[in-house]
């Protein structure tokens, strides 16, 4: 599906698990990493796909952030989105590097041909713009979320109606940061026994 591949990417970048945002992209081996574990075929991995790559990235996580509206935006977002008409520009850019095959199809059965475009060979770019694209334009985009769990920055589909979080874990995170809220307070001061 589609949004496996686009949500792959949106999601490597992520927490650290120290307080901190990861990014699995950062440098070529762990973006070659990454590329091998999406299952797309034989792919040139060097730092100026990478490079590609990683911009592609941020124009969907700005356009994941405009379609979760009126929700919250990924904590690693704020205040440095891509603007909006520059990520829809650079997607249907990247897009457009898919060639596209005329393909002439006249069964017996048909009186006349008809004409159609099989996609070729695409670039590793255009293939994650094309499945942003599909996902964006899409039904399951009615899905998406931001997780709101404290210091997670992932996207995810909603699964289900009372689903909040991109993984248990996170669920688990967000409760006992409100247990804590409410045992010691909005102000995050410890009260003392006297």
């Amino acid at each position: 599906m589609e949004w496996d591949l686009v949500l792959g990417l949106v999601n490597t970048v992520r927490h650290d698990g120290h307080g901190g945002v990861a990014d699995d992209l950062a440098d070529v081996g762990g973006f070659g990493d990454w590329v091998a574990g999406c299952g797309v075929g034989v792919v040139v991995v060097d730092e100026r796909l990478r490079g590609e790559v990683v911009a592609l990235r941020r124009a969907v996580r700005a356009l994941f952030a405009r379609a979760v509206r009126p929700g919250p935006a990924s904590s690693a977002d704020a205040g440095r989105l891509m603007p909006e008409a520059e990520a829809v520009a650079l997607l249907n850019e990247r897009a457009a590097r898919a060639p596209g095959v005329p393909q002439l199809e006249w069964s017996a059965e048909a009186d006349a041909p008809r004409a159609r475009f099989v996609a070729g060979e695409p670039e590793f770019g255009a293939t994650l713009a094309r499945a942003a694209i599909d996902f964006l334009a899409g039904p399951d985009l009615a899905r998406l979320r931001a997780c709101t769990a404290p210091r997670c920055v992932r996207y995810f589909l909603k699964g289900h109606g009372r689903q909040e979080w991109c993984k248990p874990s996170c669920g688990n995170r967000a409760r006992a940061a409100r247990h804590y809220q409410r045992r010691h307070g909005r102000s995050g001061t410890v009260r003392r026994a006297t």
